[in-house]
């Protein structure tokens, strides 16, 4: 099979450290052909260091001069859902961080076009790709767990806002920690259920700390031009009476400077994703069980490695558009149910 050409949107730190590195490393499977970013100087500066042929501040110029194959987004929020559009209409696969739009039905437009294209859009959720999760899964097929009924899903950070980027910006964004951190464990909880749609949907969300200023650990940030969340939690009910307990800071004032985890709870056993360790009973005793050996893993490599295998039509782990378009709409709801 010849390689995918591929076409860099984005000359940004997300493009620099993790998407292109992982491309170069399945150079034969793709070749990226074009840098991309309404920068020309910062595109030029990208396509320089690693050596790819084109540079481009337009994204029209770009598909006609070298007709890529592959679009990977690497974006601010606001431009995931035209620039996806775009590259779908000029008949590429889309690679888009995370998350997919800032509204759900640009998300589900996003997927309905992919899927009348017959063309794979894909979102770089790579939590999906570490051993411990792949060690989940496993136990879940094997029975291990049951019947899996509640997850509680935390990213926060102690005061982890941003002092840089776009982060804090609503236009751009959409939102804060639900946005930037939430989305990645609340993709996981819905992947161990099988991605419902829950039938309820309870969300709060809070800015004392990010509009009131104070020390961070990610840098400065300026308070009075904080316009996002930087705390969220939510309760989702799904109808076979599973639930989701989601909470997301870049604030809170808590012990630990970051807490990123999973608890899994099901009718046979229960897991702690982050160091893995599996809750159950065992000869009739009561059992915690530790693996201590999980391989570290490059979960950008295996998430880029899955979003090709799903473009051959390949079997694939990788977020795909339908899932995306599930997990924008309760992100919506959560905020909607904040707001009232």
């Amino acid at each position: 099979m010849s390689r995918f050409k591929a076409a860099i949107i984005g000359g940004g730190n997300i493009a620099d450290t993790n998407h292109i590195p992982a491309l170069k490393q399945l150079a034969d499977q793709v070749e990226i052909i074009a840098v991309c970013s309404r920068d020309l100087t910062k595109a030029q500066a990208l396509a320089d260091k690693h050596g790819i042929a084109n540079a481009f501040d337009n994204t029209g110029t770009m598909y006609q001069q070298c007709a890529p194959d592959v679009a990977v987004i690497c974006t601010p929020n606001n431009l995931h859902y035209p620039q996806a559009m775009e590259a779908l209409d000029h008949t590429c696969h889309v690679f888009c961080e995370k998350p997919p739009a800032l509204i759900a039905q640009n998300a589900r437009e996003m997927a309905d076009l992919a899927a009348q294209k017959g063309l794979t859009l894909a979102y770089n959720f790579q939590l999906r790709q570490t051993s411990e999760w792949e060690l989940l899964m496993r136990c879940k097929a094997d029975g291990l767990l049951g019947d899996i009924y509640h997850i509680k899903a935390n990213f926060l950070r102690r005061r982890g806002i941003p002092g840089w980027g776009y982060f804090t910006d609503k236009t751009m964004q959409g939102g804060g920690a639900l946005m930037d951190l939430g989305v990645h464990v609340l993709d996981l909880a819905l992947y161990a259920l099988g991605y419902p749609t829950p039938d309820q949907v309870l969300g709060n969300t809070y800015d004392f700390i990010g509009k009131a200023g104070g020390k961070g650990l990610l840098g400065s940030w300026n308070p009075s031009t904080f316009e996002v969340e930087d705390a969220a939690t939510a309760y989702l009910s799904f109808s076979t009476k599973a639930s989701i307990i989601l909470s997301a800071s870049f604030a809170l004032n808590m012990q630990a400077e970051r807490d990123r985890n999973l608890e899994v709870f099901g009718s046979k056993g229960g897991v702690k994703l982050f160091p893995f360790s599996l809750h159950t009973e065992l000869a009739g005793e009561l059992a915690d069980v530790q693996f201590p050996y999980l391989e570290d893993v490059d979960i950008q490599l295996k998430n880029t490695a899955a979003f090709l295998d799903a473009c051959q039509g390949k079997p694939s782990t990788v977020c795909t558009a339908e899932q995306g378009a599930v997990l924008q709409e309760i992100v919506e709801r959560i905020y909607q149910s904040a707001e009232r």
